[in-house]
């Protein structure tokens, strides 16, 4: 959970495509994807988050069960 939404909303989220109100410019993550010589970048960091979450569960699942008294 990232400010209280799962890993895969929050990057949705952050990586829509913008136009800031005043100036118009238009923020498109992935116009940088390709820049940077990688347009698959956005899909690379949902599969990496998705694989962290598979692996936080199965580690979370292997976890002692805790009794409170």
């Amino acid at each position: 959970m990232v400010n209280g939404k799962s890993a895969i909303e929050w990057i949705i989220e952050r990586y829509q495509v913008t136009v800031h109100p005043e100036s118009g410019i238009k923020n498109d993550p992935n116009d940088w994807a390709e820049e940077a010589g990688n347009p698959r970048y956005i899909l690379d960091l949902l599969l990496s988050v998705i694989n962290v979450s598979v692996q936080t569960v199965e580690l979370v699942g292997q976890l002692p069960k805790l009794k409170f008294e």
